[in-house]
């Protein structure tokens, strides 16, 4: 079970995309999506909220502390906070847990579980930067929405699909999303 968080910053696509992809593998979801991030989606993307939150198994607001996910008795296996904000961020390396998404932030790194963030923002503050340092130091990956241009991207989708490509590749599941360095097509 991979637990996926939506905050408030630009790029839901990744979010949704990634979502999508483990659906179509029948990998099980549970999906919290902040009040921020839903407008986002809205602004951002072609996806209605419902339509985002039937390609998860599970759906629970942010204001859920009740939810089974906000324990560490519950067994999930990893979280991917994607897109993160700053905000999200600095909340969980100052250990401020008022919402499910930094409850379950918190909870992967109390429990040595795989806690990957997906920032977008640039450029970063020096609190940003301090902020990133201390959710890494405590374990987490920082893994930036940077996507790669060696494989020649076509689209705004090949571009969403690398930053997907590197989260399933950090998540250990196989996929060919993006184009790896070593491939046929960057040998002469």
């Amino acid at each position: 079970m991979i637990f996926i968080c939506m905050s408030g910053a630009s790029g839901a696509i990744y979010g949704i995309k990634l979502l999508k992809f483990l659906r179509s593998r029948d990998i099980e979801t549970a999906l919290c999506i902040s009040e921020n991030a839903k407008k986002i989606i809205e602004i951002e993307t072609p996806y209605s909220l419902e339509e985002v939150k039937k390609l998860s198994n599970y759906y629970y607001e942010n204001d859920d502390l009740l939810s089974p996910f906000s324990s560490g008795s519950n067994l999930f296996d990893d979280a991917v906070i994607v897109p993160s904000s700053m905000k999200t961020i600095g909340s969980i390396a100052n250990g401020i847990y008022s919402n499910l998404t930094n409850r379950v932030a918190h909870i992967c790194l109390k429990e040595g579980r795989k806690l990957l963030l997906v920032p977008r923002e640039t450029p970063l503050s020096l609190i940003d930067l301090k902020n990133l340092l201390i959710v890494k130091e405590a374990g987490a990956t920082v893994l930036p929405a940077s996507p790669g241009f060696y494989g020649h991207p076509k689209s705004i989708d090949d571009l969403v699909n690398f930053i997907v490509g590197k989260i399933l590749d950090q998540l250990g599941i196989e996929n060919n999303l993006l184009k790896r360095w070593n491939s046929e097509r960057f040998v002469e």
